[in-house]
């Protein structure tokens, strides 16, 4: 079973092929396929290539299945005996993708 480690979004995942991951919100329509290049790892059950610091010539194409937000990450600030709290929230938004193939 063949894996890649690539880079999106400043983060770094394992994929290999048929998954679905999120990853930082991508400018992609749902449905649609998508190429993500940064490989910095290729391996196999025999074989494994690291990039330096990308693998040459490999890729993963993977199609976007959905683009949604995350739980609500909540942030309290409290200092004690002050009187002093502050909450705040957010909510990042994701892409859900699918890894087709990947390509060396």
């Amino acid at each position: 079973m063949a894996f890649a480690i690539i880079k999106t979004g400043g983060k770094q995942y394992r994929v290999s092929q048929g998954i679905k991951f999120d990853v930082e919100k991508l400018d992609a329509e749902v449905g649609s396929s998508i190429t993500l290049d940064q490989v910095l790892f290729y391996g196999t059950d025999g074989e494994s290539r690291v990039g330096d610091p990308l693998v040459e010539g490999a890729s993963v194409t993977a199609t976007v299945l959905d683009q949604h937000r995350d739980k609500k990450v909540i942030n309290f600030k409290f200092k004690r005996r002050k009187g002093f709290h502050k909450t705040k929230g957010h909510r990042r938004h994701l892409t859900r993708l699918q890894v087709e193939s990947i390509n060396l």
